[in-house]
């Protein structure tokens, strides 16, 4: 379908001249409980919280999310919705500068981009409802598909539960996938290489293996590991150390061999311009749940082309999926087990990894996402 027909079908677009402005922002945070304990190297948890936002304008509503502590409902509510009522709801990059000066005293920062973000991306959407157009055509598709690759692996995990997440990904034809290692903040090293073993014989010889040690290791522990991982062909080592800790991502960057990839905390451009500039990566990674939404994960992606450094979506896939493909030198998007569970129980719209790929719907406006209220009622908290 073209766009001019999309258009139609939703009953016609907006004319960006008209001057439709946001007239609301609302937010709501439910929480979810996981389908099994989970665990990383660095941190346990036992259920998500995901803060969903709805924007308003001319009779339309975008949606967009964070996941983070339902206190952001207020952080919207009170201080980023007001920045943006009124705005000329085609206009986002202004209304994201809005956000910024209105996080100035608060933190622009951690949870402020956290809430900015799930603004950000909700106030795309809505523009592009407004316009009648899928949310990947308003922002300039590079692709109609985007790859994506299972992820998982918790060192939670029984072995049996882990070859069979593993192996679900394989039959539907994803060929890369991630698990966690770093079990016990790296104090398990015998442990992870075992796991890594068990993952490698779960998928077979033709799908790539990812690691995620969520930043466990010390620098020299990280090169360590990655010796005895050779044997299953690890291909992505993701945080070996702290993301914060530049020089030790490039001392492991340089002596191992998977690609080192980090970047899933960045709020601002400058971290990930520091990030590329340190030689710390192979892949940067930007969550757009998280970066500043929308707005600011395209400028990241951009950052790591002007470097010649691979760029990854982190996690939330059914958001991040129309960005990702208007992202021109994107690697991949990771289809995070937690998320994927909980946007299928709460959004009607989300999308299929048959074959390895995610396509976004061409025939629906915006990001194609809706919220199902009376589905996700029974987690409100706030």
């Amino acid at each position: 379908m073209t766009a001019s027909a999309t258009a139609s079908a939703n009953h016609g677009p907006h004319d960006a001249g008209s001057g439709a402005s946001v007239s609301a922002v609302t937010a709501a945070a439910y929480t979810v409980p996981t389908d099994a304990p989970e665990a990383d190297g660095t941190f346990a948890w036992d259920s998500t919280t995901v803060v969903v936002v709805h924007a308003s304008a001319a009779g339309a509503t975008g949606v967009g999310y964070t996941y983070g502590p339902a206190a952001l409902v207020g952080l919207v509510t009170g201080l980023l919705a007001p920045a943006v009522r009124g705005a000329d709801a085609f206009a986002v990059p202004a209304a994201a500068e809005s956000m910024s000066r209105a996080l100035r005293n608060v933190g622009q920062l951690g949870a402020g981009a956290y809430a900015a973000s799930a603004v950000d991306c909700a106030l795309w959407d809505l523009a592009a409802r407004l316009a009648g157009l899928p949310l990947h055509d308003l922002l300039g598709a590079a692709r109609h598909e985007v790859p994506v690759y299972g992820s998982g692996g918790f060192t939670s995990y029984t072995d049996a539960r882990l070859a069979a997440q593993l192996g679900g990904w394989r039959s539907q034809g994803i060929p890369r996938v991630k698990i966690k290692i770093g079990q016990d903040r790296g104090a398990a090293e015998a442990r992870d290489v075992e796991r890594v073993g068990l993952a490698r014989k779960a998928v077979g010889p033709d799908v790539e293996l990812f690691v995620d040690a969520n930043g466990a290791y010390t620098p020299k522990q990280a090169v360590r590991i990655a010796e005895p991982l050779r044997d299953a062909d690890v291909r992505w080592f993701e945080e070996p150390v702290s993301s914060e800790d530049l020089a030790g991502l490039r001392f492991v960057r340089e002596r191992v061999a998977p690609d080192v990839a980090a970047g899933e905390y960045l709020t601002r451009l400058a971290e990930a311009e520091r990030m590329c500039a340190e030689g710390a990566v192979d892949c940067l990674q930007a969550d757009v749940t998280r970066c500043g939404g929308i707005t600011r994960w395209l400028r990241v992606a951009a950052v790591a082309a002007a470097h010649g450094v691979g760029f990854s979506g982190h996690c939330a896939p059914a958001i991040s999926a129309a960005p990702a493909a208007a992202a021109v030198g994107l690697r991949h998007l990771e289809w995070f087990h937690d998320h994927v569970r909980l946007e299928g129980m709460l959004f009607d719209g989300t999308l299929d990894p048959a074959g390895g790929t995610i396509a976004p719907d061409a025939d629906a406006p915006g990001n194609g996402l809706t919220l199902r209220a009376a589905d996700a009622e029974r987690f409100r908290v706030a």
